[in-house]
């Protein structure tokens, strides 16, 4: 008998949910959830009915149910299914919209199926930072990125967006991150910081400097981070001063961004490296 894994994870920074369904063929029942899902396929195809609509959702296709819609799946073709979603309450749901468009209502998205969205990528790293229990804020930033693309292409409710914030106070959160770097900093700090919404200091901080705020903390450390590799600091101790939240964590993005590991770079200012280069 096929091995299924369902495991479900409780992220208590965003207060939403995120479910892994590996190896399942269950046929559900038309049935409606209390709370907006969002959810994609890992492998499988699947057979959805939603709304009056009949769907056969493969991978790389997003699903959207609304709470309360009813629906109905099946496998396709007797196969397995490998699925990831995360599953949010309404009041938080409201609670971001009033964030992105400043209006205090819910959300009403108007397509059950998402064909090869590109959305995929940014829910799967948010599904996997939630499951990995990860705690940056870089995780809170694609929450609200995916939430506002789905309300501006999906929700005919969202409202226009209001003006950006001015250049003085994205230089303040460029100063707050570059001074603080090696401390953990959340979203609300950067809000509180400036007067301005999370969202809105989100998108105009990325309009005007061409990152977002967490890839800029980031891009801070792994320039600090390279001072102290070259001072022969271990990589571990390191991560630990550049507010990484582990040394993993940390080789990871810097082979991302250097092209080598913490220790491949701190070897290169060895002094057998130096004597070899002077030579």
């Amino acid at each position: 008998m096929q091995n299924e894994t369902r495991t479900v994870c409780f992220d208590s920074d965003l207060n939403i949910e995120a479910y892994n369904f590996k190896g399942i063929m269950q046929k559900f029942p038309n049935h409606f959830h209390e709370y907006y899902v969002i959810g994609f396929i890992e492998s499988g195809n699947r057979y959805l009915s939603c709304k009056n609509k009949e769907y056969t959702v493969k991978t790389g296709d997003l699903t959207l149910f609304n709470p309360h819609d009813n629906h109905n799946c099946k496998q396709v073709d007797g196969g397995t299914l490998d699925y990831r979603c995360i599953n949010i309450e309404p009041a938080v749901m409201k609670k971001v919209a009033y964030e992105i468009t400043g209006k205090d209502y819910l959300p009403y998205f108007t397509e059950t199926v998402l064909f090869s969205s590109d959305l995929l990528s940014s829910l799967s790293e948010l599904h996997h930072m939630i499951m990995h229990e990860e705690k940056d804020f870089k995780k809170e930033e694609i929450f609200l990125l995916i939430i506002e693309q789905l309300i501006a292409e999906y929700d005919h409710a969202g409202a226009a967006l209001t003006t950006q914030p001015p250049n003085t106070e994205i230089k303040a959160v460029c100063d707050f991150l570059e001074n603080n770097y090696m401390k953990s900093i959340t979203l609300n700090d950067l809000s509180d910081l400036t007067g301005i919404s999370k969202y809105y200091l989100l998108r105009s901080f990325t309009k005007q400097k061409g990152i977002s705020p967490y890839c800029y903390l980031e891009t801070i450390r792994i320039g600090n981070a390279k001072k102290l590799l070259e001072q022969q600091i271990a990589p571990i101790d390191v991560a630990l001063q550049t507010g990484f939240t582990d040394q993993s964590h940390f080789t990871n993005f810097f082979k991302k961004l250097i092209g080598l590991t913490p220790k491949q770079y701190m070897n290169i200012f060895t002094e057998g490296s130096r004597r070899s280069d002077n030579e």
